[in-house]
């Protein structure tokens, strides 16, 4: 709704707020919140340095179209929108080839580690189906519609609020919608840490931000490139870097696949 209103500005703040939401205030608030219950946590940190390489690379899609900015800006003005738009739409494809690729690694080619990540041996439970395939779709597709209802709304309500609040749209963008959004994933990887399901946890909150950067920001891009808006990878130097570094710390605390409340409080410190 907001990329068909052309509002920029927020969509990508709305990508960016949501990325970092799970690497740092979901991920933080579930090794806090595990680590109070339990004095160690454990995954796997094969599929953790895994889900860290993804995230280097969807950071470096980031960079690399910020740097190339400044460094035209100062030598080609008048080209420089479009040789960005240009490159954030090849770099696109990429990213959703990788998504794809990174669905068979972990669906097909290489299951068996993710069914060990969702199925520890030190806490295996027999789990029961709780509703059928086509229950479970229809609760899918009535969820969807409304959201979507609620989305439209919430766009038409962002400019009002912004001129009553007195809040930039970046704020809203980056802080805002990020936690209401993620309101669901953020009590189910919450819950999972309680249950020392650590494993599910991680995938819930960093597959939830590869899933924002490899999969729906790169089809923003090409979406926006059919519906002829300027949306690009160009999310600014301060958001870039911001990103880059939330990644960076987040990577050094999952590589040993180990967590405790330290770590969270790092996450949320950060």
């Amino acid at each position: 709704m907001a990329l068909r209103n052309n509002e920029i500005r927020i969509v990508q703040a709305s990508m960016l707020g949501s990325i970092l939401s799970n690497l740092l205030l979901i991920l933080g608030c579930s090794f806090l919140v595990g680590g109070i219950k339990f004095h160690e946590q454990y995954f796997n940190a094969t599929v953790a340095s895994t889900m860290s390489s993804l995230m280097a690379v969807a950071c470096a899609s980031l960079v690399i179209p910020a740097t190339i900015h400044d460094s035209l800006a100062t030598t080609e003005p008048p080209n420089t929108q479009q040789r960005i738009l240009t490159i954030s739409r090849g770099t696109a494809v990429v990213l959703l080839v990788l998504y794809v690729m990174y669905l068979v690694f972990q669906l097909k080619t290489h299951s068996v580690l993710f069914d060990e990540e969702y199925q520890p041996e030190a806490d295996q439970q027999q789990t029961t189906q709780v509703v059928g395939p086509w229950a479970a779709g229809i609760t899918i597709l009535v969820a969807t519609i409304a959201v979507a209802v609620c989305a439209n709304y919430l766009i038409d309500s962002i400019n009002p609020f912004i001129a009553t609040a007195h809040l930039s749209k970046t704020f809203v963008g980056l802080i805002l919608i990020p936690i209401i959004g993620n309101a669901a994933e953020h009590t189910t990887a919450v819950m999972a840490a309680w249950r020392n399901n650590m494993g599910l946890s991680i995938a819930v909150a960093i597959g939830s931000s590869l899933q924002m950067a490899l999969f729906v920001t790169p089809f923003l891009v090409l979406l926006g490139w059919a519906m002829d808006r300027p949306m690009s990878l160009h999310f600014g130097m301060f958001e870039t870097v911001t990103l880059c570094l939330a990644a960076f710390v987040v990577i050094l605390l999952i590589q040993d696949g180990r967590s405790n409340y330290l770590e969270g409080l790092l996450c949320l410190g950060m």
